[in-house]
């Protein structure tokens, strides 16, 4: 079908170590400086972006709820809560009921007590029996897994919020939050949808994540570093805990209920290559080809999802350093510097970042000490969202302001 719709930012929900609102991620694009919070000893020698404390009964108000959910889909239900607030459809059971939703999730949250308690007794026996016996009866959740199904997240925004429209969950680290974001776009701008939640969340301060993607030699060991200062280090990603979720709307709809956008998403373009040498800058210039006519020459600010894993940043910064040919100057941020990465919601928290810095025409600071990030002194009314998924994913986002 032709794709004829605009699709509107309508509402942001962005929850990170910065703040739980709009407002305080804003600030990092007035304030004059980028001041990321990072626990430096929790995990050491691995840095981790932590959540600010919050009070989740601001959004998810019956205990019962908040018990039944680890803390990945707390922060995800909290985020989606204040996008749905944020939009003015909260509680409005007559918008909520043809409301879409679309969710990057990752694998969930495995319970750490009991993967101990069972490795302890396996060291005390050789029957592996005992486990049947004495620790699965008693530590199991009734999903009857070790770790939470990755659909629940979109369940319990549906029993929480009231979002009853179709529901759809995507799987596969930074690559979900990429199809996630392209699938809600398509969607309405075919005529399918007016209204689509689609976000996704992270916990990171977890051992079991930590030591997964360290397996992978994937993480920044360290002290702190900026995105672009890991290169010469050898790479790797600080992961950042996040909850990030869009209300993404049909300009009619939105029109129709005299709702105030954010911005545009002019397109959305992504990819899944096979990560041979050089496959992630030319991948990425290809995508850059379905965008171009919507994309004048001049200065174009960058919210680069760069992660700091090598070769893949070098890659993208391959990219970067091809778009003067088309008579564009790339004025970059690396949004990992401040939130760190958060895989699944990496793609979908730039994106919010983008639609935060065209309505307020604003980059956050420049925050490295490479030289590739310049201070830009015009407005940002046109953003270009990048993603490079540390082991597989490429995709692009361009964010328009609307007059």
């Amino acid at each position: 079908m032709a794709h004829t719709n605009e699709v509107w930012v309508t509402g942001v929900g962005l929850v990170s170590s910065l703040g739980e609102d709009t407002a305080a991620h804003i600030a990092h694009f007035t304030g004059g400086g980028c001041h990321p919070v990072v626990d430096v000893q929790r995990y050491e020698p691995y840095c981790v972006h932590p959540l600010l404390p919050l009070d989740y009964s601001k959004q998810i108000p019956k205990k019962s709820d908040q018990k039944q959910m680890e803390s990945w889909q707390r922060v995800g239900v909290y985020a989606a809560g204040l996008a749905l607030a944020d939009a003015g459809i909260a509680r409005r059971a007559e918008l909520l009921d043809h409301t879409d939703l679309v969710v990057a999730a990752g694998s969930g949250e495995r319970d750490i007590n009991v993967d101990c308690e069972v490795l302890d007794k396996l060291s005390q026996s050789e029957d592996s029996t005992v486990l049947a016996k004495e620790v699965l009866p008693s530590a199991l959740r009734p999903t009857l897994f070790l770790a939470q199904l990755s659909n629940m997240l979109a369940g319990n925004i549906s029993i929480v919020h009231g979002v009853t429209g179709s529901s759809r969950t995507f799987m596969g680290e930074e690559m979900a939050g990429l199809a996630a974001v392209e699938n809600a776009v398509a969607r309405i701008s075919a005529g399918q949808a007016d209204l689509v939640l689609v976000g996704g969340a992270l916990n990171a301060e977890r051992e079991d994540l930590l030591l997964g993607y360290e397996l992978g030699h994937n993480l920044w060991r360290g002290p702190f570093a900026p995105v672009w200062d890991r290169r010469h280090g050898g790479g790797g990603f600080i992961a950042g805990s996040v909850g990030a979720f869009l209300v993404l709307e049909s300009r009619a709809h939105a029109e129709a209920r005299s709702t105030l956008p954010y911005a545009r998403v002019a397109g959305v373009a992504t990819d899944c290559c096979g990560r041979a040498a050089g496959e992630v800058t030319s991948t990425l210039i290809q995508l850059f080809e379905r965008l171009r006519t919507k994309t004048p020459k001049g200065s174009l600010p960058v919210l680069s999802g760069a992660s700091g894993v090598e070769p893949t940043t070098s890659e993208e910064m391959g990219f970067l350093d091809c778009l003067p040919a088309y008579g564009i100057e790339p004025i970059v941020r690396a949004y990992g510097s401040l939130l760190g990465h958060s895989v699944e919601a990496h793609f979908p928290a730039g994106l919010a970042l983008a639609a935060l810095a065209a309505r307020h025409g604003a980059l956050p600071g420049v925050f490295e000490c490479s030289g590739i990030e310049r201070p830009f002194a015009g407005a940002a009314d046109r953003v270009l969202v990048t993603a490079a998924g540390h082991w597989r994913g490429e995709g692009l986002a361009l964010v328009e302001a609307i007059a």
